[in-house]
């Protein structure tokens, strides 16, 4: 009796947690739950799927993150990750609001790589890829600092 009532209260969080992410910008790159279906339906890209961040968080790799974030990120996303920096006003879809992210299920070092490394491309929105700009260390700065946000 128990299960179904269980069932139906998360769906319920489910359901109303959906209209807060598009309400906020789309989420990441076109939405975090686009990329989310993405990697449930089809998986990660095998180049990306077993990747491990190498790096130990520390206060000197996140403040390192930080400043990569700052330099390469905050023009859209904005300086607290919300998706409302100057630079992506006109985009569509617009920047995703990354507060909260690491707390999704599919938020794994591997997809934050993946979502970093390819950006916006196979979601068809205009963030770059930066594994060509960006060397792999600064990619997993970049991660830890995404996930204190």
């Amino acid at each position: 009796m128990r299960v179904p009532l269980l069932v139906s209260a998360v769906a319920l969080t489910f359901v109303v947690a959906v209209p807060t992410y598009a309400q906020k910008g789309g989420g990441m790159m076109g939405g975090p739950m686009a990329r989310h279906r993405m990697a449930m339906h089809g998986g990660l890209p095998a180049e990306y799927a077993a990747k491990k961040n190498p790096l130990k968080a520390s206060a000197d790799i996140i403040a390192a993150g930080k400043a990569l974030f700052t330099q390469n990120c905050v023009v859209c996303h904005g300086a607290k990750g919300a998706g409302d920096g100057e630079g992506g006003k006109a985009l569509n879809p617009p920047p995703g609001d990354l507060r909260g992210l690491s707390g999704m299920p599919m938020a794994s070092d591997a997809f934050y790589y993946w979502t970093l490394a390819d950006g916006g491309a196979p979601l068809k929105s205009a963030m770059p890829p930066y594994k060509s700009v960006l060397k792999e260390d600064d990619i997993w700065k970049l991660v830890h600092y995404l996930r204190t946000l």
